[in-house]
């Protein structure tokens, strides 16, 4: 198991490596709140869909798809476990709060953290089956997640997730769970999965160059987001450390031990457990600010898990491999 820590960890090394590049880049002004918004539109555009296609190159094979089945599933349980954990064992008086804390630890960064690292311990296989995970994340998080974050304002409207609108707008709809580019890609990727169609040379080539973009461009701009974090009042919360070691420790450990008890394991085993054991989502804090919660703390969790899982997830994927 030790052998199978120093492996990941090394990964997720080179990962906080490419982070810290962007961390130079924001303190010194390299690089742009502009930019980094312009990065953002092409990872979750261009490049992330371009990887989650590539990954679906590939020949159809009844256990791949019972694999991806598998994964599937193991995504309803992983959610599903931290939602259960989440209501039974966080309490706060500020209700507002208490929404962010729920949040961060039923929703993990399983796209821009887990994606790169599934690439690199498992390749296109990891990719394959982790796309599954955040196809379950994209239902949810548009869906328990607008319910919970708009609890603290009452927003039966908003928490429907069909019409929610703020005082600038319609801002989410049932579309968005549907029509967003990842559920998109996936559904062309199983399309082209199902009917073994290999795309030729001159659309496969910059879809696989788009998709090796997919591990320096995330993890420098979550390097410029740390450089202006502001970590403001979690420091001096013991709530908050609770909340993180929730994401981190407690739920990755409780759904790993699920996934053992219910006999899955290989690449799905391992491939979801990345998924699990990734930082709070960054979704928190646009979440949070468009339904008045508590933006500082969002923000503040995400930056502080995600300097933490550098520790953190070495171990759960290490006794995830230790048992595939």
């Amino acid at each position: 198991m030790l052998q199978n820590m120093l492996t990941v960890g090394t990964q997720v090394l080179i990962l906080f490596l490419l982070i810290l590049l962007g961390y130079i880049a924001g303190k010194t002004r390299l690089f742009t709140s502009a930019a980094a918004s312009g990065m953002s539109n092409i990872i979750l555009y261009f490049v992330s869909p371009c990887m989650i296609l590539n990954a679906f190159q590939r020949d159809y094979d009844p256990s791949m798809l019972k694999g991806l089945l598998l994964a599937f599933a193991a995504g309803v349980i992983g959610h599903g476990m931290g939602i259960l954990l989440s209501h039974l064992l966080v309490r706060d008086p500020d209700k507002r709060r208490e929404c962010v804390y729920r949040f961060c630890i039923v929703f993990s960064n399983c796209g821009y953290m887990s994606f790169p690292l599934q690439q690199a311990l498992l390749g296109d296989t990891g990719v394959f089956y982790g796309t599954a995970y955040v196809t379950v994340f994209n239902i949810l998080i548009w869906s328990y997640g607008i319910l919970l974050m708009s609890r603290s304002i009452g927003g039966k409207k908003q928490a429907a997730g069909l019409d929610a609108s703020s005082a600038d707008g319609k801002v989410f709809s049932v579309s968005k769970i549907l029509l967003n580019p990842g559920i998109l890609s996936a559904i062309a990727g199983l399309f082209l999965f199902f009917g073994s169609i290999r795309l030729p040379n001159v659309l496969a080539s910059p879809i696989a160059s788009m998709a090796a973009l997919n591990t320096p461009m995330p993890m420098f701009l979550i390097g410029f987001y740390l450089s202006n974090a502001r970590f403001g009042k979690i420091l001096h919360s013991p709530k908050a450390y609770f909340a993180i070691a929730m994401r981190l420790l407690i739920v990755p450990l409780a759904v790993v031990g699920c996934y053992l008890l219910l006999n899955l394991r290989g690449p799905v085993l391992i491939a979801c457990a990345i998924a699990a054991s990734a930082p709070a989502a960054a979704m928190g804090p646009i979440f949070s600010e468009r339904f008045g919660d508590d933006t500082e703390t969002a923000v503040g969790l995400v930056s502080l898990s995600t300097v933490i899982s550098i520790v953190t997830m070495p171990i759960i994927v290490g006794l995830a491999q230790s048992f595939a």
